[in-house]
């Protein structure tokens, strides 16, 4: 078996035998990993703790013929410790996990952009600097982008007229009067705009949008999001959505 190491986010966890768990991480440098990490459920552990969902962590595998096994896990950032006492929060980071994993296909394909995107989103999640949801759409909207799915937003996806009326999530996104399709969104034009302001990272203009604005494109970032995983995101039924007054 070859030695390796790497640093990762911890996506995922799942019990193996009376006393292992196989983690589920997305690393910098390997991509998607599921490890073995022997005997971490058991009280004496010296680094169970490290493995939790949210931990990004500094890793030693060996290679193995199934499974790599954990040999050395060092805690770079416990995003878990600053988002576990705040619901909101922390059910948006559950849903930046499961979205960072389903995105992530093959195991050790390379994923640089999406880990850093990941890493990314749970420290402005973990600072608090910006609302929750706005933050879970705005990661939502970038790993789409880097799966090669982003919405058009200010050109329509079939013609790229400049003129958008609709929003249609089988046609790719924004679309004109001509070339909607039926049963298209008609969002706002505020709405599209919020859309954008995420989507290239513009703050400034995301923080002060209405609650109105931001619900309706919640739910389009959505709906867009799982048509193209082709299932749905389980994590999303847990997040909460601001009233809208």
């Amino acid at each position: 078996m070859s030695l390796y190491r790497d640093e990762g986010v911890v996506l995922r966890t799942s019990k193996l035998g009376e006393a292992d768990r196989i983690v589920t991480i997305l690393t910098k440098r390997t991509g998607k990993v599921r490890g073995v990490a022997k005997g971490v459920r058991r009280t004496t552990s010296r680094f169970g703790a490290r493995l939790e969902p949210f931990t990004h962590v500094d890793l030693q595998l060996h290679t193995g013929r199934t499974l790599d096994v954990i040999t050395q896990a060092e805690t770079l950032r416990p995003y878990g410790e600053a988002l576990a006492h705040d619901y909101p929060r922390y059910t948006a980071g559950h849903a930046m996990l499961e979205t960072a994993d389903k995105l992530t296909h093959g195991e050790k394909e390379p994923a640089l952009k999406q880990f850093l995107l990941l890493v990314g989103g749970l420290r402005t999640l973990a600072d608090g600097s910006h609302e929750a949801r706005l933050v879970l759409d705005a990661f939502f909207l970038r790993s789409l982008a880097v799966a090669g799915y982003a919405p058009a937003i200010h050109q329509c996806a079939r013609c790229q007229a400049p003129a958008v009326r609709a929003f249609a999530i089988v046609a790719g996104g924004a679309v004109c009067g001509p070339c909607r399709p039926a049963g298209s969104a008609v969002p706002a034009l505020e709405t599209l705009t919020l859309m954008g302001a995420l989507l290239k990272g513009d703050w400034a203009s995301a923080d002060v949008s209405d609650k109105r604005h931001r619900a309706e494109c919640s739910g389009l970032v959505a709906a867009y999001l799982q048509w193209h995983l082709e299932h749905g995101i389980r994590s999303l039924r847990h997040v909460e959505r601001e009233p809208v007054t």
